[in-house]
């Protein structure tokens, strides 16, 4: 398949110039690419060793949340922190949607008194709110433009 510049591409261009992509690798089951070498394996629920695609929609917003608020974190947990975020949510097959995303960031702040762990969840939420593209998209909604390219 070729992965040259598409006209998407072209109506709504990457700042970084990073291309992306999905091959299709048997039943149900594609491979997600980019332009810098690294791949995901994408399938449906009944196929082993893949994520779906809204497992990545979820993970997407959890790791967008995580890199947003790293900075932060770092600066007063110290680079070695441990995080995990969590992210659930169960779609609406009426709808074809997931209705609620639900987040949970866990850290260990036993280091911080109770005033410097409210100071903190809060600049994390800001930095969060302010910096998570993923987040705020969901958040606004995106329009979508699909264009099927046959080849004769």
């Amino acid at each position: 398949m070729e992965d040259d510049l598409h006209e998407s591409e072209v109506r709504n261009p990457n700042p970084d110039n990073v291309r992306l992509w999905v091959d299709r690798a048997g039943v149900r089951r594609y491979t997600g690419k980019n332009s810098r070498g690294a791949e995901v394996q994408i399938g449906s629920v009944d196929v082993d060793g893949v994520f779906t695609p809204g497992e990545l929609l979820k993970i997407a917003l959890a790791a967008c949340s995580g890199l947003s608020s790293d900075g932060p974190l770092s600066r007063r947990l110290g680079d070695n922190y441990d995080a995990r975020i969590r992210v659930t949510g169960s779609p609406d097959r009426e709808s074809e949607t997931y209705p609620l995303l639900d987040e949970v960031l866990e850290l260990d702040l036993s280091e911080l008194d109770a005033d410097a762990q409210q100071r903190l969840l809060l600049v994390v939420e800001r930095a969060i709110e302010r910096n998570c593209t993923v987040g705020r998209t969901l958040k606004e909604g995106t329009k979508v433009d699909l264009t099927i390219e046959g080849e004769s």
